[in-house]
């Protein structure tokens, strides 16, 4: 069912890994000419064209863009209480690991006198995007809300579309979700529209409310939303364009072939595009996977996706001499989620220098970590793990740099300021320290005279 791509016997070099491996992805830059009126509509006429487009596209028009919190309210008061319960344990393993993750503020001495104090102070205001399209993701909301919370956001927007079939606000499971979390600002726009409204705001009172901009945006969405933070980006941050989702298994013949497909299968019915990809240096193990993929994709709920992707060119298996090897193909593809089913796993996963997150043995399965592990679930796709990280507490903290030195301290390194300055001849630098530094030595030297005197 799978593609194969058998790399055994040469070693190919990071360039022909890059031709070679399957990697799927989506063409942002095609959609931005598409996004980009939207958007231009949203700063022109704020909410108003925001609701227009979500009743072009969504065919629903709610009645304000802000959910009401009664609303938000009575869909966590109708919440299944497997479901609330469930989430109340992710919430508190996520928030426990967001909670480690923030850095403490530090001070280096160079000199007596000179020191530079870095603080991490938060985004302000967060907007957060939560699809509404071919799944429910309360999951979502979780875990772009809680590291920003950890960090000290000082308010937090969701973003989600518009559903006819609930009133023309969001999913009720999406706005309990908000509800546990304290999240009151929710907004019922979808799409590209809702990034531009979180970009702009509206305080025209048009549509008879303020909409605060944000300055910041982040969460999954399709193409059009990815496209949508691309343009935006300069005037709000964002984390990143997320593309489809994405799993590598690297295994030896030591792997569970049931477990390897059920995993690669689990990603594949996120999407048609999703990929999923084995590495392994074992044909009979690549045999035994396929055949167990072949299977049980055709029974999961969703099937047809789930195959569609299997099938497409964007998943495969790669066959590799050996371990070593194996290792090297895993860097060079960067995986989203990469799991490691081989003999000593917590060593061959400390080796992995690119991807998104690693799931380390049996019973470290992705879903874990989609949900509950604690980590976070939006991670970098396409490759660019090579680079980028998951959104964690960092992606909202700012480091910034408190530089104080006091007078003696900046006579003490004043020349070499004023050296480098004439080198890239620009003198009033220099200017701007010898105004200081002479002051200092005229100071100086009348306080001698006094004293000679």
């Amino acid at each position: 069912m799978l593609n194969l791509i058998d790399l055994r016997g040469r070693t190919p070099s990071t360039s022909e890994l890059r031709r070679a491996l399957p990697r799927g992805g989506m063409d942002v830059a095609s959609v931005v000419p598409t996004v980009t009126p939207i958007i231009q509509d949203v700063k022109n006429g704020g909410a108003a064209a925001a609701l227009d487009y979500g009743e072009k596209f969504d065919s629903v028009r709610p009645e304000s863009v802000r959910v009401p919190d009664e609303v938000i309210e009575q869909c966590v008061e109708e919440l299944d209480a497997d479901l609330r319960s469930a989430l109340e344990e992710a919430i508190a393993r996520i928030r426990a690991v967001h909670a480690d993750q923030k850095p403490s503020e530090h001070t280096t001495e160079l000199a007596s006198g000179a020191r530079v104090t870095e603080v991490f102070l938060p985004v302000e205001r967060v907007g957060l995007y939560v699809p509404g399209g071919k799944a429910v993701y309360p999951s979502s909301v979780l875990m772009n809300a809680i590291p920003a919370q950890e960090a000290g956001a000082g308010a937090l927007v969701v973003c989600s579309p518009p559903q006819a079939e609930h009133g023309g606000w969001p999913h009720p499971t999406i706005l309990a979700a908000c509800a546990m979390l304290g999240v009151d600002e929710v907004w019922a726009v979808g799409g590209a529209q809702a990034v531009a409204l979180m970009a702009y705001g509206d305080d025209s009172g048009d549509a008879g409310e303020l909409l605060e901009p944000v300055d910041m945006v982040t969460g999954p969405g399709n193409v059009f939303v990815a496209a949508a933070k691309r343009v935006v980006n300069g005037i709000v941050g964002i984390d990143a364009e997320a593309g489809p989702s994405e799993i590598a298994v690297l295994a030896d013949d030591s792997a569970d072939p049931t477990l390897v497909a059920v995993d690669l299968i689990s990603q594949a019915e996120h999407d048609e595009n999703a990929a999923s990809v084995l590495i392994t240096d074992s044909p009979e193990l690549a045999e035994a996977v396929d055949k167990e993929i072949g299977t049980r994709a055709a029974t999961t709920l969703n099937a047809d996706r789930a195959a569609t992707a299997l099938g497409g060119q964007q998943s495969g298996i790669v066959l590799v001499d050996d371990l070593e090897a194996g290792i090297a193909v895993a860097d060079a593809y960067a995986a989203e989620h990469l799991e490691i089913h081989t003999r000593n796993a917590a060593d061959v996963a400390r080796r992995i220098t690119h991807a998104g997150a690693i799931f380390v043995g049996p019973f470290s399965p992705v879903p874990l970590g989609d949900y509950i592990a604690g980590s976070n679930h939006v991670l970098p796709t396409s490759g660019t793990a090579r680079f980028t990280p998951g959104l964690s507490t960092h992606t909202f903290l700012r480091p910034v740099n408190i530089i104080e030195y006091d007078e003696n301290a900046l006579a003490e390194v004043g020349p070499h300021i004023i050296t480098l300055a004439t080198d890239e001849q620009l003198p009033a630098h220099g200017e701007a320290i010898k105004a200081r530094t002479e002051r200092a030595d005229g100071a100086a030297a009348h306080e001698e005279i006094g004293e000679e005197n």
